[in-house]
């Protein structure tokens, strides 16, 4: 059964380690600090000025003051600290941070991203993503495996314009866990009842299947 969205924050919250520094980006990514091992120590950061952000709020304790890039309203730590948008993008630009999980609407088999646009469409912004992917050396994006009209959003080319080249390292979607390499997205991990036929007809990219592929554990 593939997964929903929690699932995916779940899954990719195993790839969280003591002591990082994260970026979230908005959209799934914002979910993954709820899931975060308790017995380790992580510091969230949003571009918007933020480190030490928390899981969301419960609703009715929500402070509008109090909010990530993506304009959602957060918690913060004990020991959280604010700064202006500058001083965060330094943090980002001078690659101190670990680990950077990102959503996406498209990625290539050689790692590229397009996460910012779509043309004809009117968005919001770009946002920090190209601070992110140009700076960071650990990208995992979370995304949905195929779009509305089902088709693979994990291609051999990028259609869309791109946020980022050759960046991304690993992707989690609703039915697989895979890894970036220079042959290609490579299959890690299959979602609970998903079979690897499943994965190989939503992914237009190439994929690598080597051995037994795994379910994935939470």
């Amino acid at each position: 059964m593939a997964l929903d969205k929690n699932q995916i924050a779940q899954r990719i919250a195993k790839e969280v380690k003591d002591g990082y520094y994260v970026n979230l980006g908005i959209g799934i990514p914002t979910l993954v600090a709820n899931y975060v091992r308790e017995d380790i120590s992580v510091e969230f950061q949003s571009e918007n000025g933020v480190l030490g952000m928390g899981p969301f709020p419960f609703e009715g304790e929500e402070d509008a003051d109090i909010i990530n890039a993506g304009k959602q309203t957060i918690t913060t730590l004990a020991g959280a600290s604010f700064f202006d948008s500058a001083f965060s993008f330094g943090m980002i630009r001078s690659q101190k941070v670990d680990l950077t999980i990102l959503g996406a609407m498209e990625v290539a088999e050689n790692g590229d991203i397009a996460n910012w646009k779509i043309p004809g469409k009117m968005v919001k912004g770009m946002g920090g993503a190209m601070d992110l992917v140009a700076s960071a050396e650990n990208i995992i994006v979370a995304m949905m495996h195929v779009n509305k009209a089902g088709e693979s959003k994990l291609l051999k080319k990028c259609s869309l314009p791109l946020t980022g080249v050759g960046c991304v390292k690993k992707i989690v979607t609703e039915l697989a866990v895979i890894e970036v390499t220079p042959k290609g997205f490579k299959l890690l991990e299959r979602a609970p009842g998903v079979t690897v036929e499943d994965i190989k007809n939503a992914t237009e990219g190439t994929l690598i299947i080597e051995g037994e592929i795994p379910e994935m554990e939470f």
